[in-house]
């Protein structure tokens, strides 16, 4: 045999035997990220995130997609499982007690720390399970990882997921609630409650930029003479501090969402702290009053996350007409704000506009805009909802096989899945 091809040979021996050790478990583990960071940096190079833009109504007046088997559109609320519907105990609405005079500084101790680490995106197990260890539950990010996760490398996961962990895999009960502010925190803080919010967040990303993407966090303290908070990071460190102003800014991103966790005999306790927003309804309505307020008082990214709240809490009440102006308010916002700034991941988290223009009957911009935050993806298209919403929308336009498509996809990323299963079922398919 020649040199050069025993040389060839060798070669492509020692590649496979690279490749065969690459995917043995033990290495894949600590490599894989590694390797998928890297690709992820070129992508994003090729085609950056953050530069793409949204505009309602440009498909407005494309045709709907013929089909043999065409289903019949419905436009009721209930023609699936809400996505974002709370879950846990239903309160009674309490009378608004007389707030007691908070104290100067609280810090709660009683929370395993746990970081987020070593796993994909697993800032919501982390922290998950430093909220559930304060009542001495006794799992990890490991144990709570796989039910709310089941793929490793979803995007999210949702706050009503936690609450339904919670409700369903302990002996614990949990809520889901909207429109906190500082003095919230403080009051549950004080109270002996440590909070679970979601909030924007800058950080270094798998790309190597530094980017806005969306964070839990265990809120555990305060300390009005510093004025901060004391919160349980899993990205960062135990016991981090955030000041007053940027939590309000972070929190606003998120429609300022909150979880509480507490034991069941407590939940008397919990309903009348929270007083006039213990009835879900009352909660909306006062959350989609302060957006509409916050849209005149503040400008940029401030301004933006108003539109978008505003939109949430009225998709949330079933206003979908006025939910989908909203949003399209907050869209007409989003080329304004710099493109370092630019809250590109706000479909992984916040699916809202889908439900508000779907049910507004606008299916081509729920087609548009999954399209779009497809197409901001750089690694694993992991968006269950996204494929879930794009589903219905051309389900309603007559494509019963791009919805039977996208249903598939939305269970193969998320197996067992309520509302794809449930569509699937109606169309007479198996999941």
């Amino acid at each position: 045999m020649r040199k050069p091809y025993l040389y060839i040979l060798l070669a492509a021996i020692f590649i496979s035997l690279l490749v065969a050790a690459y995917y043995l478990p033990p290495i894949h583990s600590r490599l894989s990220w590694r390797v998928d960071q890297a690709i992820l940096r070129v992508k994003y190079a090729i085609n950056p995130p953050d530069e793409v833009v949204f505009v309602p109504g440009q498909a407005l007046n494309k045709p709907a997609v013929r089909t043999i088997h065409r289903p019949t559109a419905t436009l009721q609320a209930g023609v699936a499982p809400t996505l974002d519907a709370p879950l846990g105990p239903t309160p009674t609405p309490q009378p608004t007690p007389i707030p007691a005079p908070l104290p100067q500084g609280v810090s709660l101790a009683g929370v395993r720390y746990e970081d987020q680490h070593g796993r994909w995106n697993y800032c919501a197990p982390a922290n998950l399970s430093m909220a559930l260890s304060y009542w001495d539950w006794e799992g990890d990010r490991d144990v709570v990882g796989p039910v709310i996760k089941p793929d490793p490398k979803d995007k999210n996961v949702m706050p009503y997921e936690m609450v339904e962990y919670v409700v369903n895999n302990t002996s614990l009960l949990a809520l889901e609630r909207v429109g906190g502010d500082l003095e919230t925190l403080k009051r549950f803080l004080a109270a002996g409650y440590p909070v679970l919010i979601e909030r924007a967040a800058y950080f270094h990303d798998l790309e190597g930029v530094v980017s806005w993407m969306g964070h839990y966090q265990v809120v555990t303290g305060y300390d009005d003479g510093e004025g901060v908070f004391i919160t349980q990071d899993s990205f960062t460190k135990p016991d981090d501090k955030i000041s007053y102003a940027d939590m309000e800014t972070y929190w606003r991103g998120f429609n300022n969402t909150y979880v509480l966790i507490f034991p069941p005999e407590k939940e008397a306790d919990v309903l009348a702290l929270l007083g006039a927003d213990a009835d879900e309804t009352a909660n909306y309505q006062r959350t989609a009053q302060k957006a509409s307020e916050e849209i005149y008082s503040q400008s940029g990214i401030d301004q933006y996350y108003a539109w978008y709240n505003r939109g949430t809490n009225l998709a949330s009440l079933k206003d979908f007409a006025g939910a989908a102006q909203a949003y399209d308010n907050a869209f007409g916002v989003y080329p304004s704000i710099p493109v370092e700034k630019r809250p590109w991941r706000m479909l992984w988290y916040q699916t809202g506009p889908y439900a508000a223009y779907y049910y507004s009957g606008r299916f081509w911009d729920v087609i548009s805009l999954a399209d779009t935050t497809l197409s901001t993806l750089q690694s694993e298209p992991n968006l269950e909802e996204t494929y879930y919403w794009r589903g219905m929308a051309r389900l309603a336009l007559g494509d019963s096989t791009g919805a039977v498509d996208d249903f598939r996809t939305s269970l193969s990323y998320h197996p067992g899945f309520t509302p794809p299963t449930y569509q699937l079922n109606q169309l007479g398919l198996a999941p």
